[in-house]
């Protein structure tokens, strides 16, 4: 029986962190102002009314509204107000 770890074992058993990336609110859904919509890396997705894009690309509400998601040329994300 060896007394020491196998050659390169030590070298082992790190990994990133996942960045959790994706669709955080569905069309339709309500969401609050600041809430983040989308995270990405890039702009897979882009900002259309009542939303801003932040630093690191997330989209997120900037008022209280319903999500709606637009297909053209891009894909478009956008804040449907609430109506009274």
């Amino acid at each position: 029986m060896a007394h020491k770890k196998g050659q390169g074992s030590t070298r082992n058993g790190r990994d990133s962190r996942s960045q959790r990336l994706g669709i955080k609110a569905t069309m339709g859904q309500f969401v609050t102002a600041g809430s983040i919509i989308v995270r990405q890396c890039g702009t897979k997705w882009h900002p259309e009314k009542n939303v801003k894009l932040g630093r690191d690309y997330s989209i997120f509400a900037a008022m209280d509204g319903y999500v709606k998601f637009r297909k053209a040329d891009k894909t478009y994300v956008s804040i449907l107000p609430l109506t009274s």
